[in-house]
């Protein structure tokens, strides 16, 4: 009995020291920020206020209009990401042409650092940049724009970066998946007469199903918190605010108006919007699976 015991607590002694390490980084953290929020530390001493910070951060349209872009950047990239990673992953799978030069090709901005992308494609898309001058030498005028500099432009532009981006870990993701499915699925497949997109409908995409549904939750997180360097290399949050994010609010208060109290609000409440996101993510799965059984 003893030992049944000890065979399933051992696990999680060779996982104490990462647990501990874990909830002392974020759950300490996060303890400090919520109760941070609850205080006025832009003074030398910190004066309780209740819920004052959050009815003004509430109450600041700036910080709405970030958030929406955030859940507008969401809509766009979390279909675009999953559609193109699927059927760039199936044509590695079957082994195109060429298929070990795209697979460099679609992995390789994967591992270049945010600031490289976001500096050279600055240079691209600005009025006068590399885009423009090969649209007007190809006497496409009439298609060059203000990339960068146009408010109803610059927030799709800034998508466009971040899909050609993150673009690689899903392909690699669900390649990486499809490699371990057996191949006697799709040689039956095959002698059964099955097409191209009904092997695609009925066996890949079903066989890639769980890892579809976690690379959604990563789009979303990363959609939420890990998009501030793009906004801070090539847009600093404009033309105006069109491209302003939660994370550039939350920095633009803690480190340029030196409104920390107003920083770490905004800082909860985006974290519980990831976790509402999240969850809702995770109930619209266990439904699908509830129906489907």
């Amino acid at each position: 009995m003893r030992r049944n015991i000890g065979r399933k607590i051992q696990p999680f002694l060779y996982l104490l020291p990462s647990i501990v390490i874990l909830i002392f980084i974020y759950l300490y953290s996060f303890i400090s920020l919520l109760k941070d929020s609850f205080y006025n530390i832009s003074t030398k001493t910190a004066v309780f206020v209740g819920l004052r910070n959050y009815i003004n951060v509430f109450g600041d349209s700036l910080f709405w209009d970030s958030l929406l872009h955030n859940l507008i950047i969401i809509v766009v990239t979390l279909p675009v990401l999953i559609i193109f990673s699927i059927l760039f992953a199936v044509f590695l799978y079957e082994r195109i042409k060429g298929w070990k030069a795209y697979r460099v090709i679609v992995f390789l901005p994967y591992i270049f650092a945010i600031t490289v992308i976001g500096i050279a494609f600055s240079y691209i898309f600005t009025y006068r940049g590399v885009l423009n001058y090969i649209l007007n030498l190809l006497h496409l005028k009439f298609l060059a724009l203000d990339w960068l500099g146009s408010p109803r432009v610059a927030i799709f532009t800034l998508i466009f970066v971040i899909i050609w981006k993150e673009l690689g870990f899903g392909v690699i993701l669900l390649y990486s998946r499809m490699m371990s499915i057996p191949e006697e699925i799709y040689d039956a497949a095959k002698v059964d007469g099955v097409s191209w997109w009904q092997n695609l409908r009925y066996i890949t995409i079903p066989q890639l199903r769980s890892i579809i549904e976690f690379y959604a939750v990563i789009i979303v997180i990363t959609m939420l918190s890990w998009i501030f360097n793009y906004v801070y290399v090539m847009t600093s949050g404009g033309p105006g605010n069109s491209t302003n994010v939660a994370e550039y609010y939350i920095y633009r208060r803690a480190f340029q108006y030196n409104q920390m109290n107003v920083a770490n609000t905004a800082s909860v409440i985006l974290f519980i919007v990831t976790l509402i996101l999240v969850f809702i993510r995770f109930k619209l799965e266990r439904r699908e699976e509830e129906i489907i059984d």
